[in-house]
């Protein structure tokens, strides 16, 4: 399906449903470079929403494995489509409240934390403890508080190499005597990684 070891998969070939939310192709793109990923890693994808995150690392670790997670069956039921789709074999699928279910899992190499539902200080508490040292830590938010609460928690848990990249993208659309660009909304990338 995607004959490509760089990431940036085209939003338009992940299947989509207007209640489960996707992170956009430049996005995803700057957070898997954000990882730092290799083959064989083992890798979290907390609020995997569409799959898209997950699909791009899955691809990126090869012989490693994904898990994503979601609190929302839709979510879920998408992401599984996604995987079918690309073929993929190095996804787990896990539904269910993300602060419950991260306790149960084995160390990660690296953490994408995404759609958390208000959670995300709570989440990135817990994944200190799963995530191996040397680990890499990539957190996109859109509201500033959350932003701010996640920098807090960040550094009160000596993460070191914290970087923030505020994203904001802009996509041509056809009109009928032209093209125009569209601007979508500007996400932050916090990336750390675990002392």
């Amino acid at each position: 399906m995607w004959n490509y070891k760089t990431p940036g998969i085209p939003d338009e070939f992940f299947e989509r449903t207007e209640n489960v939310p996707i992170t956009k192709e430049e996005v995803r793109v700057v957070q898997i470079s954000k990882a730092r990923l290799c083959p064989g890693y083992t890798v979290y994808d907390i609020g995997c929403g569409s799959g898209s995150i997950s699909i791009e690392a899955a691809i990126q670790v090869e012989s490693g494995k994904v898990i994503a997670i979601d609190y929302d069956p839709n979510a879920i039921e998408l992401t599984k489509r996604n995987v079918e789709k690309f073929g993929l074999t190095n996804i787990s699928l896990i539904l269910g409240n993300a602060k419950e279910k991260i306790i149960e899992l084995e160390q990660a190499d690296a953490i994408f934390i995404g759609g958390t539902g208000g959670d995300t200080e709570d989440i990135v508490k817990i994944c200190q403890d799963k995530l191996k040292s040397g680990g890499r830590i990539v957190i996109g938010v859109i509201l500033i508080e959350t932003l701010y609460s996640v920098l807090q928690i960040i550094e009160k848990l000596k993460f070191n190499s914290i970087d923030l990249t505020q994203i904001t993208i802009s996509k041509s659309r056809k009109t009928s005597t032209g093209t125009m660009m569209l601007a979508r909304n500007p996400v932050t990338v916090i990336s750390a990684t675990k002392v």
